[in-house]
């Protein structure tokens, strides 16, 4: 176990939350988990209360961009226990996405108990409703203080929470890009790196004014094969298969992503990971074989996609998706994670951990 310390608040400013009207991203806990890397080591370790940090205008991240980070959640059972959902993925994926930005590793033990204490000191915190949670941001960031190209030597590991409700109230409708790409085989695609989200915003502002909710992303060169929807990994059902773009070094390797095969193969279906190219869709679509089509990752979990918009010859076509309660796979899928969460299902993957409650807060 880690060596961590706590300085709670004197009473959780939960007592005075509406959890029934929580706008997403903009509510946060009490506390937050702070570790500095200093002479090649993580460092005082500590919760503390949720406040503003203090930065020089010449700190590396905000000039060169070495700042990563991950996106999980914590649950409340039915019985009223708070769990987290595969945190021990969620710690590699950071630690991966670390090395692709010459970033220290964290070590796994360290995060898991971070995220383990930190849910547990504000577990109060946690929604009850269905579809809400506690949405838990840990991230990474360079230190130094000084203008030039290189790797940070310090850094700053925090995490912090905050509860959400559901992400995407509606079925979305996308635009595949032809002009603007997301990322590239061999760039930093794979890696939860700030700077991939920021170089997303402009085509997708663009995207939201011709009337879309999101972009379907398209590789750099012919703009014809499919890597993700907007910030998540995309799923398929073509005729009785279930297919994803593969992870090529473009595409984050999505942990709701990995759990969705793992749940699809479990029962049988058949799952293909492979190149997708918008052209197959149009063809499934124009034949009736294009069954549905869905987002899935962390803050949603799965978001089901109602329309597809191409330009042909300068031309829309558009693939309009059958009505979302006829949809088979992503339906009983979002049941089935939500489920497990629950504690409703059986956890035959061990997905689930479940947090230790820690009563340091008054009031």
């Amino acid at each position: 176990m880690s060596n961590i310390s706590i300085h709670p608040v004197k009473e959780s400013r939960a007592k005075d939350l509406d959890f029934d009207a929580i706008p997403f991203g903009e509510v946060f806990s009490d506390h937050m988990f702070v570790a500095d890397y200093r002479d090649g080591k993580w460092q005082d370790a500590r919760i503390v209360p949720f406040a503003p940090i203090t930065m020089s205008p010449a700190n590396l991240t905000l000039h060169y961009g070495q700042a990563i980070f991950e996106g999980m959640k914590a649950f409340k059972t039915e019985g009223g226990r708070p769990v987290l959902f595969r945190p021990e993925r969620h710690a590699s994926r950071l630690n991966e996405s670390a090395h692709r930005m010459c970033m220290p590793d964290v070590p796994e033990q360290l995060f898991v108990d971070a995220v383990n204490k930190l849910v547990g000191v504000d577990h109060n915190w946690i929604p009850p409703k269905k579809g809400s949670a506690l949405y838990i941001r840990p991230f990474m960031f360079a230190t130094d203080e000084m203008i030039g190209v290189r790797a940070s030597h310090t850094y700053k590991f925090m995490i912090f929470t905050g509860p959400v409700g559901p992400y995407y109230s509606k079925p979305l409708k996308l635009v595949t890009a032809d002009k603007y790409v997301r990322a590239v085989p061999g760039g930093v695609g794979e890696a939860k790196a700030a700077g991939n989200y920021a170089a997303s915003i402009y085509p997708t502002e663009l995207a939201h004014k011709e009337g879309f909710d999101q972009i379907l992303w398209t590789d750099n060169i012919e703009y014809k094969y499919i890597q993700e929807c907007g910030t998540m990994n995309v799923f398929f059902v073509i005729g009785d298969t279930v297919v994803t773009p593969a992870t090529n070094g473009a595409i984050l390797k999505g942990i709701t992503r990995d759990s969705l095969l793992t749940l699809l193969r479990a029962k049988g279906v058949k799952v293909e990971e492979r190149e997708v190219s918008i052209d197959e869709l149009i063809e499934a679509h124009k034949a009736g074989e294009l069954k549905d089509a869905f987002g899935a990752g962390t803050a949603a979990v799965i978001s089901q996609i109602s329309r597809i918009s191409h330009k042909i010859n300068g031309e829309y076509y558009h693939m309009e998706l059958p009505p979302v309660d006829q949809r088979e796979h992503s339906i009983s899928l979002k049941e089935e994670i939500n489920n497990i969460r629950a504690g409703i299902l059986a956890d035959e993957h061990s997905w689930m951990h479940e947090v230790k409650v820690l009563d340091t807060v008054m009031g």
